[in-house]
C-alpha cells in the first residue's frame, strides 16, 4: 500500500487524527490491534473539556455528543462530611461534558468507515521501519499474510504498550514516571447518579468519586490498594464503602468492576524523524483530573495542523515544534493531575500533620475565589496553543 500518513492505533487519538486529515484532503491508513467490538465496548474516560467537545464538533463527529452528552457547569468537593460546589461556568464561562470515551470511539469509527478509507482491525506483529528517513514503512500481519504500507509520516497513537514509542531510538528518549501507591476500584452500575454533577470526596478511609455515563448509569470509584483483588469486594461491601465516603449512593446492578492503576508518565521527545507520538503512547496521567482523552485531543489538534501545513504547503516549522508545543501543555496537565491526586487521596505513610495540611488546603480552596478559579480554569481545560 501507499498512503500519506500511517496511523498506528484506533483509539481516540488515531481515529480523530484520521478524521481531521480526511477533512483536510490528506490520505491515511489506520491499524488497530484489537477488534472493533473491543474498542467500542471498552469503558474508559468519560469527561470532555470544552475544547475537546468543540474539536469533535469541528471534526464532524460531534452530532450525537451534542444530543446525548451531559453538560456540567460545576463539581462538588466533599471533605469532613460536607460538600462544597465549585461553579466552573461562573468562574470560567466554560463547562465540561460527560460522554463516554467508547461512545466517541463509536462515532469516529462510523465516520471513518463512511469515508471508505482503510481501517484494519485485529492486526498483529506491527513494526515501524526507516522512521528517520523521508520514506518510513509499517509492516503487520493479518489473516496469516504479511502486509506493508509506505507512507510519508507515521503517527504513533497506539497507547502505552504499543510498538510506536519502542521504535524511538533509546538514546534520545527520556522517560519521566511516577507510580502511585494506590489504585481505584471502579464499578459501572445500573443506577441513577446520586448527584447531577461529579463528587470528589476525601475521606479518612480514602478517596471516592461519583460520576456517571448517562442519567441511568453511575460510574463510581474507591481508592484501594495498588494490587487490590476485586473479588475481595463483594457488592455489599462496595456499596457500604461508597456510602461511607460519599455520604449517599443510589444502588443498582453492577455491570462492570475493575481496578485502575495510578501512574504519571511522560516520554520526551514526541517526534523522531517522520514518527510522531500522540496520546497515551507519549503520556499517561492519573485519572483524578480527568485529562487522559483530553490530552490526546490536544496532541492531535497540533499534529493535524502540522501535517496539513506540510502536505498542502510544504511547511515544516510546526512539525519541528510539535513536541515542544505538546509537552508544554502536557506538563501543566501532569502538574494539575498530580496536585488533585495528592490533595484528595490517603497516603499510607502520611502522618497526622500531612492529614491536617490536606484538610487546610481543601478548606482554603473552597473559600477562596482565586483558588477556585485556578482549579476551574485547569479542570475545564487550558486554552489551546494551536
Amino acid at each position: 500500500m501507499r498512503t500519506q500518513v500511517g496511523i498506528v492505533g484506533a483509539g481516540p487519538a488515531g481515529l480523530l487524527l484520521a478524521q481531521l486529515l480526511h477533512r483536510a484532503g490528506i490520505d491515511s491508513v489506520v491499524l488497530e490491534a484489537r477488534s472493533r467490538s473491543h474498542i467500542e465496548g471498552r469503558i474508559r474516560a468519560g469527561l470532555l473539556e470544552q475544547g475537546s467537545v468543540d474539536t469533535l464538533v469541528e471534526a464532524g463527529v460531534g452530532a450525537r455528543l451534542m444530543r446525548e452528552g451531559l453538560a456540567h457547569d460545576g463539581l462538588d468537593l466533599r471533605f469532613d462530611g460536607r460538600s462544597h460546589r465549585i461553579d466552573l461556568h461562573a468562574l470560567t464561562g466554560r463547562r465540561v461534558t460527560i460522554y463516554g470515551q467508547q461512545e466517541a470511539v463509536k462515532d469516529m469509527v462510523a465516520a471513518r468507515l463512511e469515508t471508505g478509507r482503510p481501517l484494519h482491525f485485529e492486526v498483529e506483529d506491527v513494526a515501524l521501519h526507516d522512521i528517520a528517513t523521508d520514506h518510513p514503512q509499517i509492516t503487520w500481519s493479518q489473516d496469516g499474510v504479511t502486509r506493508e504500507v509506505h507512507c510519508d509520516v507515521i503517527a504513533g497513537c497506539d497507547g502505552f504498550h504499543g510498538p510506536s514509542r519502542a521504535a524511538m531510538p533509546p538514546d534520545i528518549l527520556r522517560v519521566y514516571e511516577r507510580v502511585y501507591p494506590f489504585a481505584w476500584l471502579g464499578i459501572l452500575a445500573e443506577a441513577p447518579p446520586v448527584s447531577p454533577e461529579l463528587i470528589y470526596a476525601r475521606h479518612a478511609d480514602g478517596f471516592a468519586l461519583a460520576t456517571m455515563r448517562s442519567s441511568q448509569l453511575s460510574r463510581l470509584y474507591l481508592q484501594c490498594a495498588s494490587d487490590e483483588d476485586p473479588a475481595l469486594w463483594p457488592d455489599a461491601r462496595l456499596w457500604e464503602a461508597l456510602r461511607t465516603r460519599l455520604g449517599a449512593v443510589n444502588e443498582g446492578n453492577i455491570l462492570q468492576k475493575g481496578v485502575t492503576a495510578m501512574r504519571s508518565f511522560v516520554a520526551e521527545p514526541m517526534r523522531h524523524g517522520r514518527l510522531f507520538l500522540a496520546g497515551d503512547a507519549a503520556h499517561i496521567v492519573p485519572p483524578t483530573g480527568a485529562k487522559g482523552m483530553n490530552l490526546a485531543v490536544a496532541d492531535v489538534r497540533v499534529l493535524a495542523a502540522a501535517l496539513t501545513g506540510f502536505f498542502h504547503r510544504g511547511e515544516t516549522a510546526l512539525m519541528d515544534r510539535y513536541s515542544e508545543i505538546c509537552l508544554k501543555r502536557i506538563w501543566k496537565v501532569q502538574r494539575f493531575s498530580w496536585w488533585m491526586t495528592a490533595l484528595l487521596h490517603r497516603f499510607s505513610d502520611a502522618d497526622p500533620f500531612e492529614h491536617r495540611v490536606q484538610v487546610a488546603e481543601l478548606d482554603y480552596l473552597v473559600h477562596s475565589e482565586a483558588a477556585r478559579t485556578a482549579l476551574a480554569e485547569q479542570y475545564v481545560g487550558l486554552p489551546y496553543d494551536i
